[in-house]
């Protein structure tokens, strides 16, 4: 029987874990706030989270020595999920700043063109437009589900067949979420996304536990 899941929560000083560690505890996780490498790949899976902007987050991240970490943990199969910012990093750049992005994925990260009467950051609740929708990450919520968003910048990847999810926002419809194996990334952000996210993250969870199961059989 698989034990409880421990969840490396990447502590990098780029924004409040309090909501995401409540959620992962409600869906029966044990979530671990650290910033140490050794704990981030012993974990059984690793929540990357952020708000802020893209360069001060690589430096923070270079600092701590956590690039290759997170790299490693991103690409061993293990179930890693990005929030926010956290996806933005996965990519390879971004308009934002000059810092190289982790490039665990390919692509850019850009700014929302500015249109006549379009608010800039995109902030409050949308509906995403599910392009897997068989994705674990999608699990019991319904078709269009509704998340919070606050965000300038979205991602644009390479390989369009990474994107999850969509959201559209004036006449703009970008990425909102990814998926690739056991790597999901969101740009909305579950904890501030009341029953709906606590789903998600529970679905998380959830493959964080198969994942468990799946390494003892």
């Amino acid at each position: 029987m698989a034990s409880t899941p421990q969840i490396a929560v990447v502590d990098y000083d780029m924004g409040n874990l309090h909501s995401a560690c409540k959620g992962l505890e409600a869906a029966g996780a044990n979530p671990i706030v650290t910033a140490d490498p050794a704990t981030i790949l012993a974990a059984d899976a690793v929540l990357l989270p952020g708000v802020g902007s893209f360069d001060p987050a690589m430096q923070h991240l270079r600092d701590r020595q956590l690039i290759e970490p997170l790299h490693q943990a991103a690409t061993s199969g293990k179930p890693f999920l990005g929030i926010c910012l956290g996806l933005q990093l996965l990519f390879e750049s971004s308009a934002e700043g000059q810092e190289a992005g982790l490039g665990i994925l390919s692509g850019r990260v850009e700014r929302f063109r500015s249109e006549p009467g379009l608010v800039i950051p995109h902030m409050g609740w949308n509906q995403l437009q599910l392009q897997q929708p068989d994705c674990p990450l999608w699990q019991n919520l319904g078709s269009d589900p509704w998340f919070y968003f606050v965000h300038t910048y979205h991602v644009v990847p390479s390989d369009p067949a990474v994107t999850a999810a969509t959201v559209q926002h004036g006449a703009q419809q970008v990425t909102a979420a990814i998926a690739r194996d056991r790597l999901w990334a969101v740009q909305f952000h579950p904890e501030k996304s009341a029953k709906t996210g606590l789903q998600l993250l529970a679905n998380f969870v959830a493959q964080v536990a198969a994942s468990q199961l799946q390494s003892v059989a």
